[in-house]
């Protein structure tokens, strides 16, 4: 999801000790880099959202979330809803987990792309090896005839 900063009102409806509370539960990220910023603003029925933003110069959406009437909901960048609850706490403990399993997901991914990768080229070298054998297995009475 791409997140566009449109000037105008900064307003946006988000109370104090929510904003506080979300800022802390993704903290942790902006602490280490992972995170650029992050950013807030309104849906298109005027509820809060809060934007956490990728480093620069991309500043992609890592995360969204928002407050539908009572309800914190809880976006990856994607536009996919990952979780719906009314506790602001559960909300916090949601983002924390998520943002932590990120990395994880990060790790099993580039795990998972270097045993594919590395498959991939030892069938391709068996397969070289393999057909050379039979070449030279065709070849060897040939040559020798020769000699």
């Amino acid at each position: 999801m791409t997140v566009i900063a449109f000037p105008g009102r900064r307003n946006s409806g988000w109370r104090p000790a929510e904003l506080n509370e979300v800022v802390a539960s993704v903290a942790g990220r902006l602490a280490g880099g992972d995170a650029g910023g992050w950013d807030i603003g309104v849906t298109e029925r005027g509820d809060p959202q809060f934007y956490l933003l990728g480093p620069p110069p991309h500043h992609e959406c890592i995360l969204c979330i928002s407050r539908l009437g009572s309800v914190y909901v809880l976006e990856n960048g994607k536009g996919q809803v990952l979780f719906e609850h009314g506790s602001l706490l559960a909300l916090a403990d949601a983002v924390k987990r998520v943002l932590r399993n990120k990395k994880a997901d990060i790790v099993a991914r580039a795990t998972l792309a270097w045993f594919v990768i590395r498959e991939a080229f030892v069938e391709k070298v068996e397969a070289m090896l393999g057909e050379s054998e039979e070449l030279l297995v065709h070849l060897a009475p040939q040559l020798a005839a020769l000699a």
